[in-house]
């Protein structure tokens, strides 16, 4: 595998990983362990399964299997419900929550301060497996930045870098 790709080349190239080299229909975490890593409830935790991570969690495709009874199909859009972007975005923003939380024997609080160079190329609709792919840029104990993509049917949905910092304590 080559070095990680800045925002502007996820862009542009297919795929953050070699998914050919993944089994896809594994499901390694499911909701109730990527519970105990992210604080995301209810009908904000959007991924259903973790795929696959790296070793050091630094790499990882997170799957969330959209359902026709989500809390957004019936508005967005009536009789042809898309997939928000902005949703789209969260879901991997969660995969990278998880990804940088695995890191540490206690979860942190991270709120997510930049969205960059994000791109949508094609929607996500009711019954698709919509894969979540994170690749970690750079991080520190405060702070990470990541290239996250979203793939549908073996497609790019969407592609964007993502920052975030963690919150202090309550």
């Amino acid at each position: 595998m080559t070095e990680p790709p800045n925002s502007v080349a996820a862009l542009s190239k297919p795929f953050l990983l070699d998914l050919a080299t993944l089994d896809l229909s594994a499901r390694s975490v499911g909701r109730d362990a990527i519970a105990k890593t992210n604080p995301h409830r209810g009908q904000m935790a959007l991924l259903d399964y973790i795929v696959w991570e790296a070793a050091d969690h630094k790499t990882g495709v997170g799957l969330w299997q959209v359902r026709d009874d989500e809390f957004w199909v019936p508005g967005h859009f009536p009789n042809r419900p898309i997939l928000p972007g902005v949703l789209q975005v969260e879901a991997g923003a969660q995969l990278c929550v998880y990804l940088y939380n695995s890191r540490f024997p206690k979860p942190k609080l991270a709120a997510f301060t930049h969205i960059s160079e994000c791109s949508f190329r094609g929607q996500v609709v009711p019954g698709d497996d919509f894969y979540l792919l994170a690749k970690e840029v750079m991080a520190t104990p405060r702070r990470f930045r990541s290239d996250i993509q979203g793939i549908v049917n073996g497609k790019v949905a969407y592609a964007a870098e993502i920052q975030g910092i963690v919150l202090p304590d309550a």
